[in-house]
């Protein structure tokens, strides 16, 4: 069958450029078969990674119609019935471009500097210092050992962070790759080092709370680690900590248990208590207080204040889901 790819092409700190090629290709064929044909046949200056091609090494990491993945497992057949579009000849088209979020060098090559940067940040090893030192290993047993398995699937391929919103306006959040690696750590038996991860990863920009929950990680990551699920663990594991604590709690985490406490009492969010319980800290924050003041005047002069609230008619039921989910989460 006849396809058409239009590959962005470009070079480092020049605008990008479309280049089409007309290759003819088995259904089965993968995207980085042809990326290779496309280069050993046609064109040899075309620049892109590969390596292991069995969806192991994470190199061949790119956007395919718009969505990041790797070449090595997305196949031809696939990307056409998944997109339906055609090129101006009439074939099926299929678009490459290189991943978001990091700046290009050439072609689909991209420098994943800020993407290591992220991953260093968590300290990404386990810490067993201060631990008894065993005669032969440290051991852990299966249930602790399976607790790995989902985060430890990760190959750093790059598709989670191409495609993170938070990383988009934000860029000195750590990303998706890096946290579900990190909840891999704090759920490690053997680390030492637990309670000073969460109050690393606890920031509310560069951390957990800096994460826009837009799920467009779990659904592009190739090997089905599920970074929005593992950030989620790390929250809880956060959230636990002060839960019977009477320290300061950040912003973050106050919007948490607000957001928690005033659905339980009247089933949805009283907007009037909101604001002030979480950034004026229930009217301990003065600053926080003065900043909700421009909103609060915008919101009078729109008429979209809310001057009283009425509990939903299922707080009941409400209140009952959360404590339940409460208590088989042991929070």
């Amino acid at each position: 069958m006849q396809v058409n790819f239009q590959i962005i092409r470009q070079s480092e700190n020049a605008p990008p450029w479309v280049q089409s090629y007309d290759l003819e290709v088995e259904p089965g064929n993968t995207i980085l078969d042809c990326l290779n044909q496309i280069k050993w046949e046609y064109d040899g200056t075309l620049a892109f990674r590969k390596n292991c091609r069995n969806t192991i090494c994470g190199s061949c990491a790119m956007r395919i119609n718009g969505r990041s993945g790797l070449a090595c497992k997305e196949n031809v057949a696939q990307e056409i019935a998944r997109t339906q579009t055609l090129s101006d000849s009439g074939i099926p088209k299929i678009t490459i471009a290189p991943l978001g979020n990091l700046p290009v060098i050439k072609d689909l090559v991209v420098d994943m500097g800020n993407f290591w940067q992220g991953l260093e940040a968590i300290s990404p090893y386990v810490d067993s210092s201060g631990l008894p030192i065993p005669e032969t290993e440290f051991t852990q047993s299966p249930q602790e050992r399976e607790g790995l398995n989902l985060p430890g699937n990760c190959i750093l391929c790059g598709a989670c962070y191409s495609e993170c919103n938070a990383i988009e306006v934000n860029p000195q959040f750590v990303g998706p790759h890096a946290l579900a690696k990190a909840n891999r750590l704090v759920t490690d038996s053997r680390d030492n080092q637990t309670s000073q991860r969460l109050e690393e990863y606890n920031s509310e920009t560069t951390g957990v709370w800096g994460c826009t929950r837009c799920q467009y990680c779990n659904s592009v990551c190739p090997t089905g680690v599920e970074p929005l699920e593992q950030i989620g663990k790390i929250k809880q594991k956060i959230l636990a900590t002060h839960q019977h604590t009477k320290e300061p709690v950040s912003t973050a985490i106050r919007h948490r248990q607000v957001l928690v406490e005033l659905v339980k009492s009247g089933g949805w969010i009283d907007e009037r208590q909101f604001g002030i319980k979480v950034v004026g800290n229930s009217l301990r924050d003065l600053k926080g207080l003065a900043s909700l003041g421009p909103l609060g005047l915008r919101m009078l002069s729109r008429g979209k204040f809310p001057w009283s609230f009425e509990p939903s008619e299922g707080t009941a039921a409400v209140r009952s889901l959360i404590e339940s989910v409460e208590k088989s989460s042991n929070y």
